[in-house]
């Protein structure tokens, strides 16, 4: 389940996987790939500390009409927009001890990017630190350190439910592994729980 986190540009904004059987994550309105946007934390650790990094990240970005009802999609209620088309063909789970992020997520991945390719088409968006200020800024949302931190660990965790059996994906590991080693202020003082 996305969860709410705070950003210094449009206030409150969803983050997080909506499904568990995808690791395809929201940012708001773009949709992006757990690996890619694991990726993509790992090269902006690799920036020297003392200047400005840019990276990419491949997304998707609807038109907020066309993202759909999540509540209304878990519940089986309402199947309307990408997010009701994703849990028409991935329902949510009878049994609520099997809510847990699938590590096989991953898996699905050319599932939903057909499923996703009527709302939207694939682009670039930049993900920019400027370490002076500590800020983020993922496609046009800017976060201060501490919640963009939030994020990483937010993908550590599993989000909530949490990855099933505690179980992770190798990019996911090998993110945390990139920011561990980092020089970069950004990154500095981000822990595993």
């Amino acid at each position: 389940m996305p969860l709410a986190f705070h950003s210094l540009s449009h206030g409150e904004v969803a983050f997080g996987f909506f499904n568990i059987d995808t690791d395809m994550l929201l940012l708001d309105v773009h949709f992006f790939f757990a690996d890619d946007f694991s990726a993509a934390v790992s090269e902006l650790a690799s920036f020297e500390a003392d200047g400005p990094a840019r990276v990419s990240l491949d997304a998707y970005t609807l038109d907020r009409g066309r993202i759909g009802d999540l509540m209304r999609a878990i519940h089986g209620i309402e199947f309307r927009g990408f997010i009701g088309d994703v849990y028409k063909r991935f329902p949510f789970p009878a049994e609520e001890e099997k809510f847990r992020q699938q590590p096989e997520g991953f898996e699905t991945r050319g599932i939903i990017e057909e499923m996703i390719r009527p709302y939207a088409g694939r682009r670039t968006i930049p993900i920019a630190c400027d370490d002076r200020r500590l800020a983020v800024n993922i496609g046009g949302y800017l976060f201060d350190r501490r919640v963009f931190q939030g994020l990483i660990l937010y993908v550590w965790q599993g989000g909530y439910p949490r990855w099933r059996d505690g179980l992770r994906p190798a990019y996911v590991t090998e993110m945390m592994q990139a920011t561990e080693r980092s020089r970069s202020p950004l990154f500095q003082g981000l822990k595993r729980p």
